[in-house]
């Protein structure tokens, strides 16, 4: 499939669109405020160490401490056949460390580190600690991996002690492209060595590339038609980016000098919100119901208005059909990771069930996040996880609901009026006031001077005081206050 992306770019912020078929595939947002820490290499300083948990905090200059588990300690992971050391052994209080940052601070998680580094490049990636030599799994031909394994080694320099993975635009380099990129990453490993000797903790190191140039070094393929960026300086930084890292891919680039805004000639703007929205509407009548918790993420499918043009089986596989599609796409636009459940409409047949895993998998396929789909559960939902390195969509565009809290709905109005009525009861027994009054939304007001007319005059007549009522146009149907008078 031939790719478009487009890159807009506001001194704010950076959006990028990934193309597909005419529609957004991938939507990727990074803020100059908040951006993204995965890569990040820092000096940082334990601050404490967990024994019971096997993990430590370590301060690197963010808002919060990092966190370090055992199992990403490289001094853990080398241990040749011995016993592997606990942490406590291996780390002490106050001491400084070198780590890189590989999942960004999620939710009231901070960023999570490691101490085994990864640099990456356009083709390869560098391991500076570990000798192995790895290979992307896209790369599927065996004889085809020992070869390029093979070409790697050949171009190693004798006193080489790192290894690399070599990605999948490795397959169709010149040894001249490699020899480059594994020359500009040992480079840039002996620059942060070189800054973190006399580095005091805690003291960033190596910032990764703006999120521009990480589309451009990752994303950018074959497949790629072109590339347009909105903005004209940012253009000149892209072009000379990858004029000197990467010129086979500096014809695609093009800057986009229109009227209308980039991504609203593409249609992009739409499939925002649409992104952003509980429910997803198909083609067909039928619809995903998407919900997203701190834990899980779970998608339910529906027919909604969609009638079949043989029988309700048939209506029910073509529905789940599409639904495959369209779930694999929003996953990537949502940016959805974690635990993902999907709970198709229920398939008597197990070919229509196998059929249906089979089109999740096709589009799962397109992917650049590494994922896992288990099939189906005795319950009959899919279970399937999908790496979650940075936030979602819709934790960095949204924030929780101020009225309703983030829990989707709101109470209502009569809920209101009798939690109120309570409330005066019960500071009429605490409290010896001549009269009270209450201040809450408009359609809390409507229904205490209507329907609820007669308990308000009940309620007054029991504790024998005046009860008044004013409306505050600024109050969420919620919110309520009563003056004591």
């Amino acid at each position: 499939m031939n790719e478009e992306i487009l890159i807009n770019v506001t001194p704010q912020e950076t959006r990028v669109a990934i193309m597909g078929s005419g529609v957004a595939q991938d939507l990727l947002v990074e803020r100059a405020a908040s951006r993204g820490l995965v890569g990040n290499i820092y000096m940082g300083r334990v601050a404490r160490v967990l024994p019971g948990m096997q993990s430590a905090f370590v301060e690197v200059g963010l808002e919060r401490a990092t966190f370090l588990h055992v199992a990403d300690i490289w001094e853990h992971r080398r241990s040749n056949g011995e016993p592997a050391r606990p942490i406590e052994k291996i780390l002490a209080e106050g001491e400084p460390l070198l780590a890189q940052v590989v999942k960004d601070p999620i939710g009231s998680k901070g960023a999570r580190l490691s101490t085994q580094i990864s640099i990456a490049g356009r083709m390869l990636v560098y391991l500076p600690h570990d000798p192995h030599i790895g290979i992307s799994q896209r790369i599927e031909d065996e004889g085809g991996r020992q070869m390029l394994r093979d070409r790697v080694k050949e171009l190693l320099p004798a006193d080489e002690k790192g290894g690399f993975i070599i990605r999948t635009l490795a397959e169709s380099a010149s040894d001249q492209e490699l020899r480059a990129d594994l020359e500009y990453l040992r480079n840039l490993w002996r620059d942060i060595q070189a800054r973190a000797l006399g580095a005091a903790p805690p003291q960033l190191l190596h910032q990764e590339l703006s999120l521009a140039q990480r589309v451009l070094r990752d994303v950018v393929s074959a497949d790629t038609a072109r590339v347009l960026v909105d903005s004209r300086e940012n253009f000149h930084k892209l072009a000379a980016f990858a004029d000197t890292y990467m010129p086979e891919i500096r014809a695609k680039l093009e800057h986009y000098a229109g009227e209308r805004p980039l991504f609203e000639l593409y249609n992009v703007e739409p499939e925002i919100e649409k992104a952003l929205a509980r429910r997803v509407d198909l083609k067909s009548g039928g619809t995903l119901v998407i919900d997203q918790t701190e834990a899980m993420t779970t998608i339910d499918v529906n027919t909604g208005g969609y009638v079949g043009s043989r029988n309700f089986d048939d209506t029910i596989f073509k529905t789940n059909l599409e639904a495959a599609q369209a779930i694999a796409r929003q996953l990537r636009l949502r940016n959805l990771g974690g635990i993902i459940l999907i709970d198709f409409i229920d398939m008597e047949s197990e070919e229509h069930r196998a059929a249906v895993l089979e089109e999740l998998g096709k589009a799962l396929a397109r992917d650049r996040t590494r994922m896992t789909v288990n099939g189906f559960t005795s319950l009959g939902l899919v279970e399937m996880t999908r790496k979650r390195t940075r936030e979602s969509l819709a934790h960095v565009l949204c924030e929780p609901c101020p009225t309703c809290g983030g829990r989707g709905e709101v109470k209502t109005a009569h809920t209101v009026c009798y939690e109120i009525l309570r409330e005066i009861l019960r500071e009429a027994r605490q409290f010896r006031a001549r009269e009270y009054k209450v201040l809450a939304s408009q359609p809390v007001i409507d229904l205490f001077l209507e329907e609820e007319s007669a308990s308000l005059a009940m309620l007054s007549d029991f504790i024998g005081k005046p009860v008044s009522v004013q409306v505050e146009s600024s109050y969420a149907q919620e919110q309520f206050d009563i003056v004591l008078m």
